[in-house]
């Protein structure tokens, strides 16, 4: 029996080009599977079309939008997930999502190999190649570009020769990443990191700085989940959808930052997530307002953790498995609405109300109706400070 190739593919040069590509080197059938996690583009028929057209013998293409919203973006969300406090995971959310799919096309087709177009420098060969053993540990991968040093000279050579039907004259300056939750722009010029971003890399975002009036926006949650934006009930794919448009077009989560890659070089990357921005700053405040103290410190721990994980590639790891039952306990009264002022680059936070508030304005008044004993507070300050007096009488006795 022939094996089969289940390839990741995008419908550009570089994976249409993989199709003939792994047939030739391992004498394999090759099936295309094509996931739209909202990156927009070509229609998914157009795709599908191509990837036939190049010699596949099966085509699949998968409208993941809500999916993607739902099982990715909401954990996300619930995680506050920031990788370095600042980037919100757009590429690392998206491939375990890409995973399943090519797993389940492998197990329908008897797949015996899965293909992507990774290189040997990016985190994503990570994320694919892990999340497929997690999934799937008999399956075997192979890269092309990575495997068989694969260039795109290379590869447009390839794609004339063979008569490939795809454009090979358009050649990006950059390697660009998009879907729901956000744009990831990288390499040409911005590979010196001295210079500064230029307002043709953005997409998702509109210059910041030209004049406009400000939009205010009200974002309600249900435990720990968007539900409705100014009183009007949204699903997890429409929350993200209509806020990036909101506050895309107020140049909100524009970022430009040299980060740390899994691995172990540094790369400079430009960020726009205007929805993901948006979400999560509003989020974070209703945390604020609705998580108990010692949960809340030790929430920001584990949202670290969470986001460090994922994008490392371990989405299906136990404990990013056991950070998800943490997570969810933390989000049983994160519940009520945040308003936002989208204006400038910047949301905003300026009201939020909640029944499951933890803010008790008797308590925290200074003015009339102050319901704080503050005849109790000598007694707390007194033996709070007591371990640190002791200590400071213990160093200056031996300091004699």
């Amino acid at each position: 029996m022939t094996d089969r190739v289940v390839l990741a593919y995008s419908g550009g040069l570089d994976t249409s080009v993989a199709i003939p590509y792994l047939a030739e080197k391992t004498g394999a059938e090759v099936i295309a599977v094509a996931v739209d996690v909202g990156q927009g583009g070509e229609d998914l028929a157009v795709i599908r079309q191509r990837a036939l057209d190049c010699g596949a013998v099966e085509a699949e293409v998968v409208d993941a939008k809500e999916e993607f919203a739902a099982d990715f973006c909401l954990p996300a969300l619930r995680a506050n997930a920031l990788y370095m406090d600042r980037y919100p995971l757009v590429s690392a959310l998206s491939r375990p999502l890409i995973v399943r799919h090519l797993v389940a096309a492998a197990r329908k087709h008897g797949g015996t190999i899965v293909s992507h177009g990774c290189t040997g420098k990016g985190n994503d060969q990570v994320r694919f190649e892990v999340g497929i053993g997690a999934l799937a540990p008999d399956l075997k991968v192979i890269a092309p570009a990575r495997d068989f040093a694969w260039t795109r000279d290379k590869a447009i050579a390839y794609a004339e020769e063979k008569g490939l039907p795809i454009d090979v004259s358009h050649k990006s300056p950059y390697s660009i990443d998009q879907n729901l939750w956000g744009r990831a722009v990288e390499t040409g010029f911005l590979e010196d990191i001295w210079n500064a971003p230029i307002e043709d890399l953005y997409s998702y975002t509109q210059d910041p700085t030209v004049p406009k009036d400000a939009d205010e926006v009200v974002i309600t949650f249900d435990g720990g989940v968007p539900v409705a934006i100014d009183g009007e009930t949204v699903t997890p794919y429409q929350a993200v959808a209509e806020l990036n448009r909101r506050a895309g077009e107020h140049g909100v989560g524009r970022l430009d930052m040299v980060e740390d890659r899994l691995v172990g070089i540094k790369s400079r990357e430009v960020y726009e997530a205007p929805g993901a921005i948006a979400l999560i700053t509003a989020h974070q405040e209703l945390e604020n307002v609705t998580v108990e103290r010692d949960v809340a410190r030790f929430k920001r721990t584990v949202d670290q953790r969470w986001g460090e994980l994922v994008y490392d590639g371990l989405w299906f790891s136990p404990l990013k498995k056991a950070l998800d039952a943490f997570i969810a306990e933390t989000q049983k009264h994160v519940s009520g609405e945040i308003r936002l002022v989208l204006h400038g680059g910047r949301a905003t936070v300026t009201g939020r109300r909640s029944e499951a508030s933890l803010y008790d304005f008797s308590l925290a008044t200074y003015d009339e109706g102050d319901m704080f004993d503050q005849s109790l507070a000598k007694g707390f300050v007194d033996l709070w400070g007591l371990p640190s007096r002791l200590a400071a009488a213990r160093d200056a006795r031996l300091e004699h």
